[in-house]
């Protein structure tokens, strides 16, 4: 396996910012307000699906598992300890795409906020302390509030649901599979590793934790410096 070393990835990615966490969290609004504010580069969720035509089933066998799925209501029914584990896969996969597209984005000289996937302990190695916050809510809202939200995938996946033979029950194992990715395990080794991190606030306006990300990033000065 050819080896880029860490600090290499580190100088590169002097502008660029990841955001991770569980879901329903605030990751894709924050990127996407922090990008429009400071002229920069947005990489929401799925922003590598153009390389997608690089994978192939030997060495990214999560990546291409729609290719192999026998239809959607196989993806629905798999078992959540399934789901968690190709989830997982994906995401370490998912990773080599994103430092591909990073490395490229990198060169323009703006900043680069990230909706990332990319494990902590692969973050570790790429960025640092200023450069990564981990934005968090609560394992159950990451789960009942995982489809009140109007974009295309999820109204997807909605409609397949309905068109299984049992859907109260489809919609219960899905649920499982969220649940399973947005364990309280895995809040755990979210809030604990090490990372800024910023737990959702109900009461908090989207310009307030918009504030809090970019002191953390240095974006702005803060108040002590003024």
């Amino acid at each position: 396996m050819i080896e880029l070393q860490s600090n290499l990835i580190k100088k590169a990615f002097w502008n660029v910012y990841f955001i991770n966490g569980t879901a329903y969290a605030g990751k894709s609004t924050a990127v996407k307000l922090l990008a429009q504010k400071y002229d920069g580069l947005i990489c929401g969720e799925n922003y590598t699906e153009r390389l997608f035509h690089l994978i192939d089933r030997e060495h990214q066998p999560h990546l291409s598992y729609f290719e192999t799925m026998s239809g959607w209501q196989e993806f629905l029914s798999r078992t959540p300890s399934e789901y968690a584990a190709w989830f997982d896969g994906c995401c370490r996969e998912g990773a080599q795409l994103e430092l591909i597209e990073l490395l490229y984005l990198s060169r323009m000289g703006k900043k680069i906020f990230v909706d990332t996937n990319i494990p902590l302990d692969l973050l570790r190695e790429i960025s640092d302390y200023r450069h990564v916050a981990i934005m968090l809510s609560s394992p159950s809202l990451s789960v009942e509030r995982f489809f009140d939200r109007d974009d295309p995938e999820k109204q997807f996946l909605l409609e397949q649901i309905g068109q299984s033979e049992n859907p109260t029950a489809t919609m219960a194992n899905f649920k499982a599979c969220i649940a399973e990715i947005n364990s309280p395990e895995r809040y755990r080794e979210f809030a604990e590793s090490g990372f800024f991190t910023l737990v959702r606030q109900e009461t908090a306006t989207v310009e307030e934790t918009l504030a809090v990300l970019e002191k953390h990033f240095g974006l702005m000065p803060s108040a002590e410096t003024k």
